[in-house]
């Protein structure tokens, strides 16, 4: 009887962590893609904002699955949310395009994840309901780290234009719905 309830005790305990687990896995993909771009090793790098987007998936629906729903929670996948797809894309952005255009490049990775937090920080603080207000930074960030496959399309001066586009819609009202 002792080793069932403790079996049961064990099985309450991961399934009301299991959420914010997933959400601690999605912010270190998005560390280790920073760290991989510091390296150099950009290909590792979009593998981990990639990664980190998965993750990032799955966590909300995780909790809501075991009614596991909570402001600490949602805290922490804002702040997954800002390293995995608002300063990873940056960075990875900065180096591989954006450092070659000097001060320029820097304001706009400034302003790109600048962007990011408000929209995350307008998101923490607006009631739930069945609509994004702007575009959600996992979007962005998932969108710019793609663009890393079309820099020898489009070139270095598409992310002048890139940049400042991704970062006005994160903070935009235009809405859309939540799928």
């Amino acid at each position: 009887m002792f080793l069932l309830h403790m079996v049961d005790s064990t099985i309450k305990k991961v399934k009301s962590h299991a959420a914010n687990l997933i959400t601690l896995c999605n912010l270190s993909f998005g560390g280790a893609s920073i760290m991989a771009t510091l390296n150099e090793t950009y290909s590792y790098s979009v593998l981990f904002i990639f990664i980190a987007a998965f993750l990032d998936r799955y966590d909300g629906k995780v909790a809501r699955k075991f009614n596991q729903e909570s402001e600490l929670g949602k805290q922490l996948d804002s702040m997954g949310d800002i390293i995995s797809f608002g300063v990873a894309p940056a960075l990875l952005m900065y180096e591989t395009i954006l450092a070659e255009f000097g001060m320029v490049g820097i304001i706009l990775t400034i302003l790109y994840i600048g962007c990011g937090a408000f929209r995350l920080a307008r998101f923490n603080i607006t009631e739930a309901n069945t609509y994004f207000v702007g575009l959600p930074i996992t979007a962005a960030g998932t969108f710019l780290t793609f663009s890393y496959f079309m820099i020898p399309v489009v070139g270095p001066q598409f992310y002048l234009f890139l940049m400042p586009i991704l970062s006005i819609l994160m903070v935009s009202t235009f809405t859309l719905r939540k799928v």
